[in-house]
């Protein structure tokens, strides 16, 4: 009896009517979200790596979930002078954030800005490019050959099941070539992901979000948010959703969607007479770029399955305990999600998708660094300091 009850909350779990009734959706997310399994998968996917300005670890967990929705991306060499750092958690499935694992990077290489050294630029543009190129036929046969399985009726990707790898090469040449098909017009996934990204370059740390994902820096042993949660409920997000003609019920967006920028997630995304950044839900990340120093410990990127269970000060003290005994950084990484997991579901905190990026600067810096603005202040929830940076958000 129990071996049915597990199989038909996996089918549950898969939803396709998600994907093919969007209308449905209200309803149906907020039951999906409540489905776990009856014992948690632990297994992990650790790894570990660095050059000679970075050494990194990460682990993810898919845990309680049915399914795990995260991705990730870790390329120590972006370019002989560039580390990229990425967190994708998906939702409604698990095909945006793994499309953004493998292309999001590319994109930024491929900006003119990013040639220009305006890293800013050309992160934020990638974002919003991730929308495009999941659009129309060839967006279609990506998401397809990216899923598990395609309803052939409405071409929407169905039951997304995947190991997070690492992110793929950044040498692809692909010029997204426009394709004929009986998909020209498909609109995009509407499935989504939060997208959280680091790019260090030198002594500059640029930190890119969109979603409730998190980047926190330790400095002298002190947490600070290089990003805010994107909540529905905070005044900015609450004047574009209202502006673009959303609502907000019990926290989410249309009674729906929990987070206020998302890349996917297009059913919000279809006013016409409104740019991609006015959207109900928008792709649109937050840019904060920090001069790095001396005092600089190490950064942690991390989806909200931590952040759910750990502040950012608990985390970044929970860090520095680890690393008194252990150097590999995976394993660290790996402790943190044992003490996130949650020994039952019935609380709900600890029974979420677990993924983790801690990130130990090896080159020392200058000390003394100029910084002079600060981003918005994070969700109350957050209870840490934002540290000061040189831009500031690009709400």
């Amino acid at each position: 009896m129990k071996e049915k009850e597990d199989k038909e909350n996996s089918r549950l779990a898969l939803c396709p009517d998600l994907q093919i009734f969007p209308q449905l959706r209200p309803n149906l997310l907020l039951k999906v979200m409540g489905i776990y399994l009856s014992s948690p998968k632990t297994e992990k996917f650790s790894e570990d790596g660095g050059n000679d300005r970075v050494k990194y670890g990460l682990s993810s967990m898919q845990g309680w979930r049915a399914t795990m929705e995260d991705a990730h991306a870790a390329i120590p060499d972006l370019d002989t002078s560039t580390s990229f750092f990425g967190v994708y958690d998906g939702h409604g499935g698990k095909v945006v954030a793994k499309f953004c694992a493998k292309y999001l990077h590319q994109q930024v290489l491929k900006h003119e800005a990013y040639l220009h050294g305006d890293i800013g630029t050309s992160v934020q543009k990638a974002f919003f490019r991730m929308d495009e190129m999941m659009r129309g036929q060839r967006g279609w046969r990506e998401l397809a050959a990216l899923g598990d399985k395609l309803n052939k009726f409405t071409g929407m990707i169905e039951g997304l099941i995947w190991s997070p790898k690492n992110g793929d090469g950044n040498n692809h040449v692909d010029d997204w070539a426009f394709e004929e098909g009986p998909h020209s017009d498909f609109s995009g996934p509407t499935s989504g992901c939060t997208a959280c990204v680091a790019i260090l370059r030198e002594n500059q740390l640029i930190v890119s979000n969109a979603g409730d994902s998190r980047c926190v820096i330790s400095r002298k042993g002190q947490a600070y948010n290089l990003s805010r949660d994107h909540k529905p409920d905070l005044e900015v997000e609450r004047e574009r959703i209202l502006k673009a003609g959303g609502f907000i019920h019990a926290g989410r967006v249309n009674g729906s969607l929990n987070l206020a920028r998302a890349i996917g997630d297009m059913e919000f995304k279809q006013n016409k007479f409104l740019p991609a950044e006015k959207q109900v839900v928008t792709a649109n990340p937050d840019i904060n770029t920090v001069e790095l120093c001396d005092d600089d410990d190490f950064i942690v990127l991390a989806c909200d399955g931590i952040w759910d269970c750990m502040s950012s000060q608990q985390l970044v003290d929970f860090i520095h305990e680890q690393l008194k005994s252990e150097s590999k950084l995976s394993a660290v990484c790996e402790r943190v999600l044992d003490r996130c997991l949650a020994p039952s579901t019935a609380g709900g905190e600890g029974c979420d998708n677990m993924t983790m990026i801690l990130v130990q600067f090896k080159k020392p810096f200058q000390s003394g660094a100029s910084l002079v603005e600060e981003l918005p202040a994070p969700s109350e929830a957050a209870n840490t300091e934002t540290i000061p940076a040189e831009s500031g958000s690009s709400s």
